[in-house]
């Protein structure tokens, strides 16, 4: 299938979002699509499978021009799309969302489970991927729930594949059994179009990459023709020198502590403190136990064992609204359903944590309320038409930003990010990070749980490793390489100076 898009116009209101986007995808390549946050990359494809119209502009497949009404329609001719944002029923089975609205039926017109689980197994066993298909949706991880919209997709026989950020919530080897897929995908003539913030992968994968900014195309190069800092210029329009800013730590007293953590099952005998000012980042494989750890500390998780210590009190965490009270504060790993309620303006979502803050007399304070989400939004440059734009309508990153600004408007004595830069592009990461550093200058203590060892290496002051639900290993910056989280990550043994 070969595709072109030529400009390709589309507003929303006032706010114009593509101004004139040209692609072309070639029938068996994979396609890298980048830009920033909100440059327009996730409504250009929504475009193209019949989620908005365009307002102007032609698509033409194949050499006729084509407009699907709705994403049905295109999935039917042979187009899927692989959300960043979950698209799984969670209190449906993985199999019931494998099959959802395409069940296939016995000559009796009764749902036809057998054959269900035989293509589910078989696809599964493609991808290397061991769920139970019995298991309810709701129960997995977010990873577990890209890989079921992953095998979801390609069950659809489909022509050419959009992958919007499908490796954010994998591990190593579960994007390595994608790539192979996507290798094997293209030798048969499919077209991928890959959307993601992970200069690596593009440059892996990849073999041809289109840019866009601020909702136009910037350029269309082969991979082999372009290089990383080329890439990033064409996304932001200037340089971006370091992806890290330089970090000086400056470490005072313990503000957390957990003493012989745990929750039966899921993790124990987790001991590690972290001081005013620093940053302790937490790295280990997706199921490890890291979000569990740091959803427990915030009070999320009900019963636990062990004791949490805050400032040096005993603290003992029934609920959210107690870690809150305590100056506690957590960026989840799930920023949809966890983070944001989508359906309320951006000020609603900023504000509602603080809102004690701008009360009097039980009445809100408008005027207040207004002008301290106005001063948040444009620290975190956060792209928006106004504080009253519904969050549904931000792109991720700037979805993002909008949930960081709901803790750091608390002022946190200790913010716990989990996932913090996922789906947000390079230079939004660099924003993320420098805001990070202003606030352990300002003595905030941060635990950052990453599945990007650069981003665990460029950001800790010490690094935690989580293995099978316990800490495997501690680094200081200093020591710390790739090779050695992987080695505690993996459950190794790390032999030098001081292990």
């Amino acid at each position: 299938m070969h595709i072109t898009m030529n400009q390709i116009h589309k507003a929303f209101g006032t706010n114009k979002v593509l101004e004139g986007v040209d692609i072309e995808i070639k029938e068996g390549e994979v396609h890298a699509l980048m830009g920033e946050n909100g440059a327009g990359k996730s409504t250009l494809m929504n475009i193209l499978t019949g989620l908005h119209k365009k307002d102007q502009g032609t698509i033409q497949i194949d050499g006729q021009e084509k407009t699907f009404s709705n994403p049905k329609e295109a999935e039917n001719y042979g187009i899927a799309f692989i959300h960043q944002e979950m698209n799984v029923w969670p209190e449906l089975t993985v199999l019931e969302n494998l099959f959802i609205n395409r069940e296939p039926v016995t000559s009796f017109g009764i749902i036809n489970t057998r054959k269900m689980k035989a293509v589910a197994e078989k696809q599964f066993e493609k991808l290397s991927i061991s769920i139970p298909l019995h298991k309810d949706a709701g129960q997995c991880s977010v990873g577990e729930q890209q890989m079921i919209e992953i095998a979801k997709a390609l069950m659809t026989d489909a022509k050419v594949i959009i992958m919007d950020e499908p490796t954010a919530a994998l591990t190593d080897r579960e994007i390595e059994k994608l790539f192979g897929v996507i290798r094997s995908l293209k030798a048969s003539g499919v077209s991928i179009v890959y959307i993601s913030h992970r200069m690596e992968e593009i440059f892996d994968v990849c073999d041809r990459i289109t840019v866009m900014r601020d909702g136009r195309t910037i350029d269309t190069t082969p991979i082999p023709d372009t290089s990383f800092d080329e890439v990033v210029r064409k996304m932001v329009g200037r340089e971006l020198t370091d992806r890290f800013p330089e970090r000086k730590a400056n470490p005072g007293e313990t503000v957390l502590e957990v003493k012989n953590l745990a929750r039966p099952g899921v993790f124990q005998d987790v001991n590690f403190q972290v001081k005013s000012g620093e940053i302790v980042g937490v790295a280990g494989l997706m199921g490890a136990g890291r979000t569990e750890i740091m959803r427990t500390i915030f009070g999320l998780d009900g019963k636990y064992e062990g004791e949490i210590h805050v400032n040096g009190q005993h603290a003992v965490m029934k609920n959210p609204g107690k870690a809150i009270k305590l100056g506690l504060g957590l960026i989840t790993e799930d920023r949809k359903d966890e983070g944001l309620v989508l359906d309320f303006p951006i000020k609603d979502n900023i504000a509602l944590p603080s809102l004690k803050s701008f009360t009097k007399r039980s009445l809100i304070q408008d005027g207040r309320e207004l002008e301290f989400v106005e001063m948040l939004i444009k620290r975190l440059t956060i792209k928006t038409e106004s504080a009253q734009t519904e969050a549904k309508n931000l792109s991720g990153g700037n979805q993002q930003k909008v949930v960081i600004a709901k803790w750091i408007g608390i002022g946190p004595k200790v913010l716990i990010l989990d996932e913090p830069t996922r789906g947000v592009d390079v230079g939004a990461k660099r924003e993320i990070y420098q805001l990070m550093n202003e606030l352990t200058d300002r003595g905030v203590a941060i635990l950052m749980v990453s599945s990007e060892l650069p981003e665990v290496l460029g950001m800790s002051d010490r690094i935690l490793v989580v293995h099978e639900g316990t800490i495997a290993g501690e680094l200081d910056r200093s020591e710390a390489t790739q090779e050695k989280i992987m080695t505690f990550a993996t459950g190794g043994n790390v032999h030098d100076e001081r292990h």
